[in-house]
């Protein structure tokens, strides 16, 4: 398929979603978002993709945020509708996949940059990148999940401190506070996200969804977190991965996982 706003590219297992808006930093737009949710719908049935990479193009921006001239004249139910159906169709789609999603933060991450970010399931930060929820300077607060996440991440306090006053913080205090993963300089971060993400594909692509599945219900309210581990560790078993990765394990072999 062929998008204005993003491009798309598979290797080995590991496929790139660059937001490429370089003139506007790369800020999300209504057209960026819908193309995003499509490209996520096409990597659900992809038996290529195994993984995902997130990325901004160009050197100074991951995502620098929202594009304000688009809701700038919005009313409250407008609003409302803009949260809603961001959440629906990416940001819970992207935290709930069941491929992994990898943030390679190459540079401003601010408001639904940040979310898009804290969506994903781990991060990496070049030592450039600048995050921030800068909202309530705009006089409106995170509307796609970061009050939520950034708590989740950093802790109620930090996460209330950075909201409230809407300052960025570089790097090296994102690692202090639990935010990214890893740091790396920019000119390592492509090598050093592939490597993680290939680390991961060496193992049971259905393990792992099975994992972020039961990772995330802790976080849900109204579901036990436990039962849900409990739940996808007996339906480990009845898979083939279970059988190579146990049967190697036994004979001293390294596994070559069906992942089915």
């Amino acid at each position: 398929m062929n998008y204005n706003n993003i491009s798309i590219s598979n290797q080995n297992g590991i496929s790139y979603l660059i937001i490429d808006r370089p003139k506007k930093l790369n800020a999300l737009n209504r057209e960026t978002l819908a193309e995003i949710h499509q490209a996520f719908e096409d990597f659900k049935t992809d038996e290529a993709t195994k993984i995902i990479i997130l990325t901004g193009s160009g050197e100074k921006a991951f995502v620098a945020g929202a594009d304000i001239s688009e809701f700038a004249n919005y009313s409250v139910s407008e609003g409302k509708d803009l949260s809603a159906k961001g959440h629906e169709e990416v940001f819970d789609k992207i935290a709930n996949f069941h491929k992994p999603v990898i943030a390679a933060i190459n540079g401003f991450a601010l408001g639904g940059g940040l979310e898009l970010a804290m969506a994903a399931h781990l991060r990496v930060a070049s030592d450039n990148a600048k995050m921030g929820l800068p909202e309530t300077s705009l006089g409106v607060i995170p509307g796609y999940g970061g009050t939520q996440r950034l708590p989740q991440l950093v802790g109620k306090g930090r996460a209330m401190e950075m909201i409230f006053t809407a300052k960025m913080i570089d790097a090296k205090q994102a690692l202090q506070y639990g935010l990214v993963n890893h740091v790396t300089t920019q000119e390592e971060l492509k090598d050093f996200t592939e490597n993680l993400a290939n680390k991961i594909t060496k193992n049971s692509m259905v393990a792992v969804a099975q994992a972020i599945e039961a990772i995330n219900a802790n976080y849900k309210d109204g579901v036990n977190g436990f039962e849900k581990e409990i739940e996808n560790f007996g339906k480990s078993f009845g898979t083939e991965d279970f059988k190579e990765g146990t049967q190697a394990f036994l004979n001293k072999k390294k596994p070559e996982f069906p992942n089915k």
